[in-house]
């Protein structure tokens, strides 16, 4: 028996899908356990980059994937990405849907833009694709599950109960229930042989001793109850979540890797305390090539951050860290790790819990010298630069925790693994 998860142990676009993909290659299930197509990762297969929001990545390797009841899913934005799957050769008939998962509907999607410009100002900036308002269904105890959408009468029951409800609460929603149901009962005549018990599913798996790998999606500073809230995902992306959302025991998880790279970058809005500017900031950003896949946005970049990352180490209880893009620091002279914050004249180790704390905070830094070697094509930790195993040994004492792999450039020859998570023994 061995789960492994893989966590995102910054605010996101750390380099999971990569290190996913690498592992999904020893796994015999893929498991996503959270979120919805808010949260993409790009995977690149036989020659090919494919985008995926919604199917874990072990499609492209195992073929045998979960989504769990942790997920929100778009029943109209899954048959979309299995269609692309399907025209590009991949077979996706070992897709298992979790029958507990909440089904995400246009409702959603017109509530979480209604949401948004009544906060004008003060807007948390959501990716507008109605997760927020799915799992606030969810939690109202009012959500539209997996197992209710595939049997056609119950969906029409349900889907026209809460939309009543709805339209109480929001005199303005648009939303029509005789034309969703029209349309989306066809939907759920094509998902229906996918959905299944997959918490039975899994436990059936790990009784016979199959590697499992748990995808995470996001950034565990983006989780719910500990990341920078307000300026967060809707949902637990962390191995904290793992449990609830994969409908499993904690005692089934062998290894927790957290995915961090070797700066800091962020998104859109919140508290970022060593976030940089100027020509550093364009340097490291131009070399990570830290601009959204969708978007095109520049990402906002800093110093490694100790702090946030240890945090991610308490709440998903990491075994081990997978250090990405060490690469990019080639070539600056000095090098700066924080270590602490300070607030209020006193030195802290923890995020504060208010975002405007946050915003207040000091980074400490320690510095250490940088290397200038072009690393992009070492095969071991031996071969880098004094430097350079001097900053990763650094990193690995201030956050507590060995490093598994660390990559020096995009291509899977690139990352260096001292642990094989699915073999080696902690």
């Amino acid at each position: 028996m061995a789960g492994v998860v893989v966590v995102g142990s910054q605010w996101g676009d750390e380099g999971k899908g990569k290190v996913t993909d690498y592992l999904a290659q020893q796994a015999d299930l893929v498991v996503r356990y959270s979120g919805g197509n808010n949260a993409g990762h790009t995977i690149v297969y036989d020659g090919k980059k494919f985008a995926l929001r919604l199917i874990p990545s072990g499609i492209f390797t195992t073929g045998e994937v979960v989504m769990g009841n942790g997920m929100v899913i778009n029943p109209k934005a899954l048959l979309e990405e299995i269609k692309y799957l399907n025209d590009a050769g991949i077979n996706t008939d070992k897709i298992h849907i979790s029958d507990r998962a909440q089904v995400l509907l246009p409702y959603h999607i017109e509530i979480d833009a209604m949401e948004e410009a009544l906060r004008g100002d003060a807007a948390i900036g959501t990716t507008g694709r109605g997760i927020g308002p799915c799992y606030v269904d969810k939690y109202d105890r009012v959500g539209i599950r997996m197992g209710d959408f595939i049997n056609e009468e119950r969906f029409n029951k349900k889907l026209h109960q809460v939309i009543s409800f709805k339209k109480k609460l929001y005199p303005d929603l648009k939303a029509d229930a005789d034309q969703i149901f029209e349309e989306y009962k066809e939907y759920a005549k094509v998902i229906k042989p996918y959905v299944c018990d997959t918490g039975e599913f899994l436990d059936e798996a790990f009784e016979a001793n199959k590697k499992v790998l748990f995808e995470g999606a996001q950034g565990t500073m983006l989780d719910i109850d500990y990341g920078t809230y307000p300026y967060v995902t809707s949902s637990n992306p962390g191995a904290n979540g793992v449990s609830s959302g994969a409908s499993i025991g904690p005692l089934y998880l062998d290894d927790v890797v957290g995915i961090v790279k070797a700066y800091t970058t962020r998104v859109g809005a919140g508290a970022f305390p060593t976030e940089l500017d100027g020509d550093l900031a364009h340097q490291i950003r131009e070399a990570g090539h830290e601009y959204g896949t969708v978007t095109k946005r520049p990402r906002r970049v800093g110093w490694f951050d100790a702090v946030v990352v240890n945090q991610s180490r308490r709440m998903s209880s990491l075994t081990g860290i997978s250090l990405m893009l060490l690469d990019v620091l080639t070539g600056i002279p000095t090098l700066k790790l924080c270590y602490a914050y300070k607030l209020d004249g006193k030195e802290i180790h923890s995020l504060p819990a208010c975002v405007e704390d946050l915003e207040r905070v000091e980074p400490l830094y320690i510095e250490l010298p940088g290397w200038s070697e072009d690393i992009s094509n070492v095969t071991s930790f031996e071969e880098l630069p004094v430097n350079a195993q001097n900053y990763i040994d650094k990193i690995s004492e201030l956050v507590h925790c060995p490093i598994d792999m660390f990559s020096v450039g995009p291509d899977r020859k690139q990352t260096i693994v001292l642990r094989n998570v699915f073999e080696d023994k902690k």
